[in-house]
């Protein structure tokens, strides 16, 4: 029973995690979210893995938080002008109307994709959260946290079917590679506007 009230607290984790994403444009903040996201793929996947392999997630996902914070300049915590109150409230909006369609589905999901529920539900609130970042955001920044997001969804579903040491490091590097483009990118888009 206190086995599987622990077990939704990653879930918990992803939706706060989520709201911060959507809602803020301070770039450590999202990447603080970023971090714990990170920390609940991993206590998710830490369910179905070893912990040695499910800790390959943790320590991947935190050198692509470093490698995305160390790409930021500081002239972006500046406010944006055309993020105000209301793009703020349809940002919530939009997630939190997500979270709960997720919510309402995974039982009908579970019908064709056999999996713990709570996996089940960390997974797609992952990959629904993810795809809702990449439709509302247009910085570079905010768009490689959307794709790491839904990969990390991704690779929660995925947990429950293989666990193979091959495919964990593969993804391993399919995460550091988005991040390498993303803080180029990103990098790429400071210099031409100091020029």
């Amino acid at each position: 029973m206190i086995l599987d009230q622990l077990s939704f607290i990653p879930i918990l984790l992803i939706i706060l995690c989520s709201l911060q994403l959507v809602a803020s444009q301070n770039w450590k903040m999202n990447i603080i979210a970023l971090a714990i996201q990170y920390f609940a793929v991993f206590w998710l996947i830490g369910q179905l893995w070893p912990l040695g392999q499910a800790a390959v997630k943790l320590v991947s996902g935190w050198m692509v938080c470093s490698l995305l914070g160390s790409s930021q300049p500081i002239a972006e915590l500046i406010a944006d002008p055309d993020f105000d109150l209301f793009a703020r409230l349809f940002r919530l909006l939009a997630i939190i109307l997500t979270e709960i369609f997720v919510y309402a589905i995974t039982p009908l999901i579970a019908h064709w994709f056999p999996a713990n529920p709570t996996i089940l539900l960390g997974g797609t609130m992952l990959f629904g959260s993810g795809l809702i970042i990449l439709g509302v955001n247009g910085k570079p920044l905010k768009v490689i946290i959307g794709l790491l997001t839904t990969l990390s969804g991704f690779e929660v579903l995925y947990a429950s079917i293989e666990a193979s040491v091959l495919v964990t490091g593969l993804l391993a590097i399919v995460n550091l590679g988005l991040a390498l483009v993303g803080s180029y990118i990103v990098s790429i888009a400071t210099l031409e506007r100091n020029q």
